[in-house]
């Protein structure tokens, strides 16, 4: 057994399923080593705080966590600590409080669980301030460049297709078109591969422009073949036939995408006067339990983590890549954006399948 460490963990920007499964396998792959594990709450929030709020994570403590959605550490996305929002309205450079804060705690390393919004703050916090940091991507969008899987995202796909089975039901009973709108950033996976796996009529992702009236083409096309119902899927990036952006409001001002859904069904109404339905899933594909891949994928990264952090290796991300875990600069990682290509290989099943995905 080598030298004993003491080691931070942390989880920030949106919960998703399998987060709590990382967390489990970094505290028993540190505790084979010998090593201590402070739980970080509410991400850079809890280093912020003073004293830092944290907890010493125990194998009896997280081995009931495999399967439990969220996070058992509390997570933030917002707050940007570089530009941090006061009461009185203005904006505080609080970086060095959170960086205080790890020092403050005797950390020897810090592993970052978060998506390439949160993992590019911690890096440039770790950067200033000379935190040993090791990077987890998790995101539901499976956005995050170079890895073939994110924490969270099989869970989300398994939920928007489990939410399809159930659709088709109703959509066929009540002759009905049924639209599903399913989170997606910036990126179309979710719904791409949700759409494939639920056998949905048409996929519309925000990679891919599309025409109203090719839709109702679609749609008619499978009334003639005597199919009475149609099944959309739609990511909440997606913007309207003409390009605009479909967001909606909250009562604080905040601005998010949601609506785009009722916008086709609105559309589709009055091209075809079809009855159309819409189902919004939002944050159900961000809770539950975690399915058995995104614990496989949670358990592989947090055992690599641990092991950079004992190689010495900082600034570096894990990733899965050709059925096995990798290391990579989380520079590297963050700055390479994986968006849906045209010429992916859902794109193509999807089209052989006669999904209509747009162009």
């Amino acid at each position: 057994m080598g030298e004993s460490k003491r080691i931070g963990i942390l989880t920030s920007g949106g919960d998703c399923s399998g987060l709590n499964a990382a967390i489990r396998s970094v505290v028993h792959c540190a505790g084979e080593k010998g090593w201590e594990v402070l739980g970080i709450r509410q991400a850079t929030l809890g280093l912020m705080a003073r004293p830092p709020q944290v907890t010493k994570l125990e194998i009896d403590q997280v081995d009931p966590l495999l399967t439990s959605g969220g996070t058992m550490l509390g997570t933030t996305n917002k707050g940007d600590p570089f530009a941090y929002p006061m009461a009185d309205g203005s904006l505080c450079d609080r970086s060095e409080e959170i960086i205080a804060g790890y020092h403050q705690l005797g950390l020897d390393a810090l592993i970052g669980i978060g998506g390439d919004g949160s993992l590019a703050i911690l890096r440039r916090l770790a950067q200033q301030g000379g935190i040993n940091l090791v990077g987890i991507p998790k995101t539901i969008d499976n956005d995050i460049g170079i890895t073939e899987h994110a924490i969270g995202f099989d869970t989300a796909v398994n939920i928007a297709t489990e939410a399809l089975d159930r659709l088709h039901f109703t959509a066929a009973s009540h002759s009905r078109v049924i639209i599903l709108e399913v989170m997606g950033r910036d990126a179309g996976h979710i719904a791409i591969a949700a759409g494939i796996a639920g056998g949905a009529d048409v996929i519309l992702i925000p990679e891919i422009l599309y025409n109203i009236d090719h839709i109702c083409h679609k749609i008619k096309h499978r009334q003639e073949q005597g199919k009475n119902y149609c099944l959309i899927v739609v990511s909440e990036a997606v913007k309207t036939q003409e390009g605009a952006a479909v967001t909606m409001t909250n009562s604080l001002g905040q601005s998010r995408y949601g609506g785009i859904g009722q916008y086709l069904a609105d559309q589709l109404s009055d091209r075809i006067g079809a009855e159309t339905r819409v189902t919004v899933l939002g944050h159900l594909q961000r809770g539950g339990t975690a399915s058995p891949l995104d614990r496989l994928v949670a358990a592989a990264f947090g055992v690599a983590a641990v092991n950079l952090i004992e190689q010495g290796k900082y600034d570096y991300m894990v990733t899965w890549q050709n059925r096995q875990v990798f290391a990579v600069p989380i520079a590297e990682a963050i700055a390479q954006y994986r968006a849906v290509n045209p010429g992916d290989t859902l794109v193509k099943t999807a089209r052989g399948l006669g999904i209509y995905l747009g162009d």
